[in-house]
């Protein structure tokens, strides 16, 4: 049975932060609220955790997961990123946005996507994300909470409680959560390619 956490969105308990990371740490799978909606989130070395996601979701190994980063200088370890695509991710962060970027040899190789050799990364605009990172002080390894056959991303607390309780460790709430997904530019090429539109205005990008 998932652990329930009811956090305040924009001053979240640190006593319900520390446990929840605590919960990660330990091998666990959360669903916690970021600026677009609800998201699966683990360790980011936990290959039973990225087998969990893959199970509730559905991804085969071509699905790009997404290293959910405190700041640019977290993220800059994660993923190569020449000048001019650093300026274009700095204009629209931190928000709704999630870039596909070449990986570092920093980041497990069965997060990489089989040819590419790339991986998602996002800097959230959430208060509650942004205390989960500073506690847990590495990227959380993350992917939509997007059920299969289902069209919309899950955006209720006590919802997601009901439906995933058997399947997650811990569900964060902080109240409403936004309605789509992130908006995903893909940078692998040095061009932005919009791959999904999403919550983040994609006009920047076209």
């Amino acid at each position: 049975m998932a652990r329930f956490f009811d956090v305040h969105p924009h001053d979240p308990q640190p006593r319900a932060i520390a446990q929840a990371v605590k919960i990660i740490r330990d091998g666990g799978l959360i669903a916690y609220p970021t600026d677009s909606c609800y998201a699966l989130g683990a360790q980011m070395g936990n290959r039973e955790a990225l087998d969990r996601i893959r199970s509730i979701r559905h991804l085969d190994d071509k699905h790009h997961f997404t290293l959910v980063c405190r700041d640019f200088a977290q993220l800059g370890q994660f993923v190569n990123i020449g000048n001019d695509v650093f300026r274009s991710i700095k204009a629209v962060t931190p928000g709704s946005y999630t870039f596909i970027l070449p990986a570092t040899k920093e980041v497990p190789k069965r997060l990489l996507h089989p040819k590419k050799k790339t991986v998602g990364v996002r800097i959230p605009d959430n208060r509650v994300v942004q205390a989960l990172l500073a506690e847990l002080g590495e990227p959380l390894l993350s992917s939509t909470l997007l059920l299969p056959d289902e069209e919309e991303p899950l955006t209720v607390g006590w919802e997601i409680k009901e439906r995933l309780d058997h399947q997650v460790d811990a569900v964060i709430d902080a109240g409403d959560c936004g309605a789509e997904p992130t908006t995903v530019v893909d940078f692998s090429s040095g061009v932005a390619e919009i791959v999904r539109r999403g919550m983040g205005d994609p006009s920047r990008f076209e």
